[in-house]
């Protein structure tokens, strides 16, 4: 099939588009710098320079292309992932509102017939204890800024993409990623902060986390541009987990000192209110994923992902 991947630069679009050529799939990806288009070009796919707030310039691209399914891995987060920025996700908020719609407005005057596009598996409303949500729970669209304002741009991107008349939406919510080029590589900034023992488990630490390494998430990505009905889809491993298990076994992946404990209220104090909900933090499960999608995780457990996948 002629694919589309806006964000094919990105670090999902790295690992997909290879994924997608050794698939067969004849693929176009949009970069935001001629160097990175070379590197698009490099693993096998047509490149072209383009800002997905451009309109205009968007819709040329993918009219050009004519995919019949384009993939949406749009993205701006900044290099360093730091809670206490509160303006951490304001680029990411305006591709995810105004770039999604460009996109959809791209795809369907195209004539595409599919559209799949990044979420995040990380976003349910957190109850009165941990547990594991399927897609069907609530997002947390009460939480505080600047994650609150995150949940919010992606509730709107979610019902943009599958309410987009004639193009089949298709939703993957991703977990915590983990692999080459995310915060948590090794070269990554949850990585620095860890080796310096500024990434504390917080309070009990029962708050569960749903990870994926960035290659997994890569093959549901072609799954879902190959098959499966529309609708949203949780990508995580098989194994969410409270941050008392996984950060330890983190820290000693990458050579770190045990990470230090610090109480929720001096957490607070540095982070904000976002700290309280480290003790409730809902998992993902992937259940609908292996039906429907036909996928299963390379690394099923970030127990194993951790040590051994590459990072």
């Amino acid at each position: 099939m002629r694919v589309f991947v806006a964000g094919a630069s990105g670090v999902i679009g790295r690992a997909l588009v290879p994924q997608l050529v050794a698939a067969g799939h004849e693929v176009t990806g949009t970069a935001r710098s001629e160097e990175r288009a070379e590197a698009v070009r490099a693993a096998g796919a047509r490149a072209v320079v383009c800002d997905a707030l451009d309109a205009e310039a968007l819709r040329a691209a993918v009219t050009e292309a004519a995919p019949e399914v384009v993939v949406h891995q749009l993205t701006a987060l900044p290099h360093r992932f730091d809670p206490r920025d509160r303006e951490i996700y304001t680029a990411t908020n305006r591709v995810r509102t105004e770039g999604t719609r460009n996109l959809i407005d791209a795809a369907s005057a195209a004539g595409a017939r599919r559209l799949v596009c990044q979420s995040i598996a990380f976003a349910y409303a957190p109850g009165a204890r941990p547990e594991v949500m399927d897609e069907d729970a609530p997002l947390a669209l009460g939480s505080p800024p600047p994650f609150g304002d995150g949940v919010r741009a992606i509730e709107a991107m979610e019902r943009a993409v599958l309410g987009a008349e004639g193009l089949e939406g298709v939703v993957l919510r991703y977990g915590w990623f983990y692999g080459p080029g995310t915060f948590y590589a090794d070269d990554g900034s949850v990585a620095h902060d860890v080796r310096r023992r500024r990434f504390p488990v917080i309070g009990k630490g029962t708050g569960l986390f749903s990870f994926v390494h960035v290659d997994d998430a890569a093959s549901a990505t072609v799954a879902a541009v190959e098959r499966g009905a529309p609708g949203i889809y949780n990508v995580v491993d098989d194994d969410p987990a409270p941050q008392r298990e996984w950060l330890p076994a983190y820290s000693d992946a990458i050579g770190a000192k045990k990470p230090f404990r610090v109480p929720v209220w001096i957490a607070r104090l540095v982070v904000g209110k976002i700290a309280t909900v480290a003790g409730v933090q809902p998992g993902a499960s992937n259940a609908k994923a292996k039906r429907e999608l036909g996928w299963k995780p390379r690394w099923r457990s970030w127990r194993e992902g951790f040590p051994d996948a590459p990072r």
